[in-house]
């Protein structure tokens, strides 16, 4: 790096490629293994103005860099790449001007001007040379002008060892080459009078003067002038050197300030032990530094104050602490803490140098050779405690911030999270007391719930609880259960979980305080990447910026890559900021239609893709806000299925509003195979069930109409076919006569499909002939081919198997026309029910298995399990009755959750029937005893085929 660019592993030079490449390789380099983003890459490589490739061409080289480095030196994190280096001569030099600095600190000279010496020697040439780009030229400028830095100092100690007459030659050319540093001019000035020219040295002064009153218009700096001073009175110390005005060194005390630990300190077993085992580690080689971060309130102080403690016996030579005041608006400045630190190990005040760097290595320089722990509480970044840190081994640094510092080299880095609820109800019961905790349990576990576990929000709970004897646990339970108040309920004295929090969300920049009110909005119980860019309304790159700026922060956690979400309390405040703060108000309600659009659109993108050829998707609310586009069904399901919980949320949330109840039953509608899967299917029934309400209450034919079919569908599912046939109806109702055609299609079709599973088939005749009417009046093929294949189930059910098979074909065929996998093994199970009763057991087996596999891929575990269950029924019909034992097995473990009680009925009957095909009679009258109390339950005709099998089949 000191020079120019170049890479070896072990003695043998490697290609580093193109000056662009070079300059990605450089600008990785000097980050020191932190990773740089995409966009910082590319403002490093071109600045203002990169090509319209920028991008592609920035992966191309890293691409190549990668092929030459290895995968385990260039690495892709978080959007952008890091470079774990080796041997880098830029991080050599800064460790010889550190042992220089710290050898010079404790009067070794001479071996400080060898360190010095070596670092230099670093130096071949212009740093970065032929290297392009913006970051690379201010990079440039700053190691030169530390170059330049290292120089003097190296020339100052030689000054300092007497070397001054050597000094002078050197310095001379350095003047000439830069004429405007005044460093450089009082070393030679210093030199030449220390070699007895003084006339020279004043010459010096005076042509230093006259170059900066004509290149500047300035007059030298007050060093500068009172060195002239001393030389023109001949000031005889002025010409001793340093060694020999060394003072003695001030004797050293042993300071304890660590603050006390708290004597109801509960659980954090693990990091007790974890911390402690680091910490021990001091009496080593190298020195312990451990960081804890987590949000405010969360314990931080209380755990480190705990560990500090355990920990003392290894560090005899004392404790210091200071609290960093980091989250705060002034925080602590190093240098002041230093000079404190100073002092509480025994120097005197007119020992304490006056420069940060100085006083830092004085601080470095008296801790050398002991065991000294340090405590840096509430630290606002690693800049600021860098140089609080001890440089030996012996020393051992805690930290606690709300800030990761991941930049903080060689930390060991402790997350820490909120209690586990064993522990929270522990530190509850010790503040209240047993007695009230054990009498009112299943309060006491919702007050800890609602203080989400965290430790300030428990203490201050408990706190009021044990200063109100005439309170019970249900009293406070009752008033932190509403979620308006519960910020407000928990304060006690000069604790507050709200004050806490305010302290993070001060230090924001306005656009991460932006970031932080609006995506605290969203009722999910986490936020994926693209989601909480639609609700700020800003590109990925930008909103991933924010993100990660608000996990630093510890004000929102990183749930897992690309996804992010809020502590209860935290989401709470982040609320009751955007009331507050949020200008104009309307904004709230902008951003959660943002978020609503971006799930209706990438939803009805994923419904498109699994159902080519439905008509769904033409008929749904229109949205402002694009959605994701996917490239294949399976990242499409992926997206649905990882995203389930959240889109419900955002459905209900937005049931609330009349402007975006519509939105939300299309996108309820068009997730329905949330409910076919089974994946939170009954959430997605609570949320079936919150829309139609909604949709009453304000009067809206349409969302009725929409919301009636979505939970008709979902009894339907679940084998509740009388309420199934009831919305269903209601659905058919609204849509006559209206514009909305959709719902009195998919209406018809599942009152068809009521009225088949109770057995009134003339009925479900009618319904479905009317629904392939309406399909085709709306040019809907695939909802077409949904009735066709409903129809072949009613002509088999009536004795008639040939046109049961056609119908069933013909849909099967006009899924397949279409593209349409998923239903296409829809059409593909009516078919093989239809060859079962027709006796052509080898192709209903075939139709099945090719179903099952379409069904097991897009895990639809409705008709997952349901297949299975026909298969059974085609092994028994070929009299493989163990093999239909273990489909109908299968089958019911797959609808364990899914499909409801009469589907649950029907295997039951399967099974019963192959466990007696194999001789295991008792065990299917249980079956079947268990089959008749479900359709018994459920009032299903099959009651009576089962009374039937249980009379000529008695127990026993």
């Amino acid at each position: 790096m000191l020079g120019p660019v170049r890479a070896w592993r072990g003695d043998e030079p490697l290609a580093t490629g193109s000056p662009q490449q070079r300059a990605l390789l450089a600008a990785l380099l000097l980050r020191g293994g932190r990773t740089a983003t995409a966009a910082e890459l590319i403002d490093a490589l071109w600045g203002e103005e990169p090509p319209s490739q920028a991008l592609a061409a920035l992966r191309t080289y890293a691409s190549r860099l990668r092929k030459v480095l290895g995968a385990d030196v260039l690495v892709s994190e978080s959007g952008g790449y890091a470079l774990r280096a080796g041997d880098l001569d830029l991080a050599r030099a800064r460790a010889l001007a550190g042992e220089a600095e710290k050898l010079r600190a404790g009067g070794e000279r001479t071996a400080a001007r060898a360190r010095l010496a070596d670092a230099l020697d670093l130096w071949e040439g212009e740093v970065l040379a032929s290297v392009p780009g913006p970051y690379a030229e201010g990079q440039r400028t700053r190691l030169e002008e530390w170059r330049l830095t290292l120089l003097e100092t190296r020339l100052d100690v030689d000054l300092e060892i007497g070397a001054h007459a050597e000094a002078v030659s050197e310095l001379t050319a350095l003047t000439a080459a830069h004429p405007l540093r005044e460093r450089l001019r009082e070393l030679l000035m210093l030199a030449l009078y220390r070699g007895g020219r003084q006339a020279e040295a004043l010459a010096v002064y005076a042509d230093t003067r006259r170059l900066l009153a004509d290149e500047l218009g300035v007059d030298p700096t007050p060093e500068l002038s009172r060195l002239q001073r001393r030389i023109l009175q001949g000031d005889t110390e002025l010409a001793r050197p340093v060694e020999e005005q060394a003072p003695a060194a001030a004797p050293l005390a042993r300071p304890a300030q660590l603050p006390a630990t708290v004597p109801d300190f509960t659980g954090r077993a693990a990091f007790v032990r974890e911390l402690g085992a680091r910490l021990s580690t001091a009496e080593g080689s190298v020195m312990a530094v451990s960081a804890l971060a987590g949000i405010g309130g969360v314990g931080k102080t209380t755990l480190a104050v705990h560990v500090a403690h355990e920990a003392r016996r290894h560090f005899p030579d004392g404790q210091l602490y200071v609290d960093l005041q980091g989250a705060g608006a002034r925080a602590a400045a190093p240098e002041t803490v230093l000079g404190s630190f100073l002092r509480a190990l025994g120097t005197p005040d007119a020992a304490i140098p006056d420069s940060v760097q100085e006083r830092a290595a004085l601080y470095r320089s008296t801790l050398d050779g002991r065991r000294v722990l340090v405590l840096l509480d509430n630290a606002r970044d690693a800049a600021q405690i860098r140089p609080l840190l001890p440089g030996t081994a012996g020393c051992a640094a805690l930290v606690t911030s709300r800030i990761r510092m991941v930049d903080l080299a060689g930390a060991h880095l402790v997350d820490l999270d909120v209690m586990s609820p064993e522990e929270a109800l522990q530190l509850f019961t010790r503040i209240v007391g047993a007695e009230r905790v054990r009498a009112e349990r299943e309060a006491s576990l919702d007050v800890v719930a609602a203080c989400g576990f965290l430790p300030l929000a428990i203490r201050i709970a408990a706190s009021r609880l044990a200063a109100r004897r005439t309170w019970t646990v249900s009293v406070l339970a009752a008033k932190l259960a509403d979620e308006r108040r519960r910020l407000d309920e928990l304060q006690a004295g000069d604790l507050a979980v709200k004050a806490t929090f305010e302290l993070g969300y001060g230090q924001l920049e306005p656009a991460q305080a932006r970031a932080f009110r609006l995506l605290g909005l969203a009722d999910g119980p986490d936020i994926s990447l693209a989601a909480a860019a639609a609700v700020l309304d800003l590109p990925l790159w930008d909103t991933e910026d924010l993100l990660e700026a608000l996990v630093d922060t510890s004000l929102l956690e990183s749930a897992a890559p690309g996804r992010y979400r809020y502590h209860d309390l935290v989401r709470l405040y982040a609320r009751a900021c955007a009331d507050r703060d949020e200008h104009p108000p309307t904004e709230k309600e902008a951003a959660l239609s943002r978020l609503l659009d971006f799930y209706l659109s990438t939803a009805a993108r994923v419904y498109a893709i699994e159902r080519p050829g439905d008509r769904l998707v033409d008929h749904l609310e229109r949205t402002a806000y694009e959605g994701l586009s996917f490239t294949d069904r399976h990242e499409a399901q992926d997206w649905l299925y990882a995203e389930s919980r959240c889109l419900l949320s955002c459905v209900r949330q937005s049931a609330a509003a009349p402007a975006t109840l519509r939105r939300a039953v299309d996108l309820l509608w068009a997730s329905l195979d949330l409910a076919e899967s089974g994946t939170d299917s009954k959430e997605y029934e609570a949320v079936a069930t919150v829309l139609r309400e909604a949709a009453v209450r304000t009067g809206d034919v349409r969302a009725q109409g929409r919301a009636a079919i979505t939970l008709a569908y979902v009894h339907q599912l679940s084998g509740r076919f009388d309420l199934a046939g009831e919305e269903a109806g209601r659905a058919r109702a609204l849509a006559t006569g209206s514009p909305d055609p959709l719902p009195l299609c998919w209406a018809s079709n599942l009152l068809g499909v009521v009225a088949f599973y109770r057995a009134r088939y003339e009925e479900a005749e009618e319904h479905l002939v009317r629904a392939i009417e309406d399909f085709r009046r709306c040019e809907d093929l695939a909802g077409e081919a949904s009735a066709l294949c409903n129809q072949s189930r009613v002509h088999l059910a009536t004795g008639r198997p040939g046109t049961a098979v056609a119908f069933a074909r013909r849909g099967t065929e006009m899924y397949d026309d279409l593209g349409h996998a998923l239903k296409g093994a829809n059409g593909r199970y009516a078919m093989g029910i239809a060859l079962t009763e027709g006796g052509r057991l080898s192709d209903a087996s075939h139709c099945l298995r090719e179903a099952l596999t379409t069904f097991t891929d897009s895990r639809q575990r409705l008709w997952q399990g349901m297949t299975l269950f026909r298969l059974a029924e085609v092994d028994i019909a070929d009299r493989e009755y163990a093999r239909a034992a273990s489909n109908a097995e299968t089958a019911l473990t797959v609808l364990r959750d899914v499909g409801g009680e009469w589907r649950r009925g029907k295997v039951l009957m399967v099974l019963g029937h192959a466990l007696r095909g194999i001789g295991q009679q008792g065990r299917a009258v249980v079956c079947w005893q268990d089959a008749l109390a479900i359709f018994e339950a459920t009032r299903s005709p099959e009651a009576a085929e089962v009374r039937e099998l249980l009379t000529r089949c008695p127990a026993g």
